[in-house]
């Protein structure tokens, strides 16, 4: 058995409130991968780009353009 079998298992006898906190930690655990992800392309440069690219539009949106 794989460690995903087994953790699909685990996860499959779960009360529903265990279940439910285990969600929740998922979506947070998520959320902050995604803000550390986010952060290293942004120190990176990959991402200079769309903000120049976001910069431009916003300057004609605010010129009336």
């Amino acid at each position: 058995m794989t460690t995903i079998t087994e953790i699909e298992a685990a996860i499959s006898r779960l009360p529903a409130n265990e279940f439910a906190e285990l969600v929740a930690w998922l979506q947070e655990y998520h959320a902050e991968a995604w803000d550390r992800q986010i952060e290293a392309d942004l120190a990176a440069g990959r991402l200079d780009a769309l903000l120049s690219e976001a910069e431009n539009e916003y300057r004609v949106m605010s010129s009336g353009g």
